[in-house]
């Protein structure tokens, strides 16, 4: 199989639809977002039945905790059906106006937002991606080429294939959602280099992946990061409260990349909240790995080395440094940090205000837990990613996010 020709022929198909996509209406838009919902729930046997076999496949292959990240059941088939739905619900970026100016002259200016065009996304483990890209893509008028990792081949298949068909008989051009359904790794290099036919590229999964799109890729790339995602308990914190946001992030979903990586701890009560913290969490079978000053009070903790500050574990493993105060905290954020999701528990609102001020993060909370860095949970349906980087977007992606603008002049023979 030649893998180029596989790959450009469908970001061919990707280029000739999005001229359609850009076009379509809102109502076509919704309508085949609502079809493609109910068609997931219709098809969920055939779906689980796939998933099942990614995950027999990988067993060996693939840590524990990354095995969730593959795993499918209905409730999280029902999940990503329910983000189909909402993106239906929400406003249509298309067309939306940024401003609108009349010059001296009399020419009328406006900016309106448009579609991206073709979309490339390149993503690891989670088969939900397929299903909310294509969601979001649909929404914003643009064309979708997905390349998903080979340990979800299968439930990929299956899913883009549902979608794909509700999505035509609603009335969607063929190849609005492309799927590259082959494993192998010389696709990503193809895609990396379809300047003709994709607009931008958008890795989703490890440093290693992120880095080789970045390195190799001459189409643009929005940058979504790994998340080594901190919670800071400050000395007035509500202990109850920072144990509860300190388990959440760490333990809810540890395979994810809005989970906590690493727990700061304010010196002053790192006595009282280190053991009861700890004992929450070895509860939760979290392998701990401390400071120095964190073996003082623990004897047996694992050290912690240098590398382990800045490491995303996707697992339950937890780095906890005790730090002075909240300037300390700060720097090791700024430090370590991937400018991802940090959070302070803190009933101090000068130290709440200072953190969110400094620190060089996409989200940065206040007594929440991390894992809320979220699309569906900040009410975009779902997100294409969650973008570390400082251009274009940040943050969460959404419907928004996956817009660039145009200008629209009129005028009545104006000449300069």
């Amino acid at each position: 199989m030649d893998i180029k020709k596989l790959v450009e022929s469908k970001a061919q198909k990707a280029r000739e639809a999005s001229r359609k996509l850009a076009i379509l209406s809102t109502a076509a838009k919704n309508s085949a977002l609502l079809a493609m919902g109910a068609s997931l729930i219709e098809n969920r046997a055939q779906i689980l039945e796939e998933n099942q076999k990614d995950l027999e496949a990988a067993q060996d292959k693939v840590k524990k905790s990354m095995l969730d990240r593959l795993s499918l059941n209905e409730n999280r088939i029902a999940q990503m059906a329910e983000g189909l739905y909402q993106t239906a619900a929400l406003p249509d970026p298309i067309g939306r106006g940024e401003f609108e100016t009349i010059r001296p002259n009399g020419i009328r200016i406006r900016k309106i937002h448009v579609p991206l065009g073709v979309i490339g996304i390149i993503f690891e483990s989670r088969p939900n991606v397929t299903a909310d890209a294509a969601a979001l893509c649909l929404k914003s008028g643009n064309a979708c080429l997905l390349r998903g990792g080979s340990e979800a081949i299968r439930s990929n298949i299956a899913i883009s294939k549902i979608l794909q068909t509700a999505a035509e008989k609603s009335g969607i051009p063929s190849g609005a959602i492309e799927f590259i359904d082959v494993t192998d790794r010389d696709a990503v290099g193809v895609m990396t280099s379809l300047t003709k036919f994709i607009d931008v590229i958008i890795p989703r999964g490890g440093a290693g992946l992120i880095q080789r799109v970045k390195m190799e890729s001459r189409v643009p790339v929005i940058e979504t990061g790994v998340g080594v995602c901190h919670t800071f308990v400050d000395e007035s914190a509500d202990l109850d409260k920072a144990l509860a946001i300190a388990i959440n992030a760490k333990t809810s979903r540890p395979s994810v990349c809005n989970a906590m990586e690493t727990l700061l701890i304010h010196e002053s009560i790192a006595d009282k909240f280190l053991p009861i913290v700890a004992k929450s969490m070895r509860e939760k079978n979290v392998e701990l790995r401390g400071c120095s000053k964190c073996k003082k009070i623990l004897p047996d903790i694992i050290d912690a080395t240098e590398e382990d500050w800045a490491t995303e574990y996707n697992d339950l493993i937890l780095s906890i440094k005790i730090v002075k105060d909240v300037e300390e905290a700060i720097a090791h954020i700024n430090r370590f940090g991937t400018q991802h999701s940090e959070t302070i528990v803190t009933n101090d609102l000068s130290n709440a205000r200072k953190f969110q001020n400094e620190i060089d993060a996409a989200a940065v909370y206040v007594n929440v837990s991390t894992r809320f860095t979220d699309g569906f949970e900040f009410g975009f349906g779902a997100e294409i990613g969650i973008s570390t980087q400082k251009m274009h977007a940040r943050g969460p992606m959404g419907l928004n996010e996956l817009t660039s603008t145009k200008y629209l002049i009129d005028g009545d023979g104006q000449i300069r």
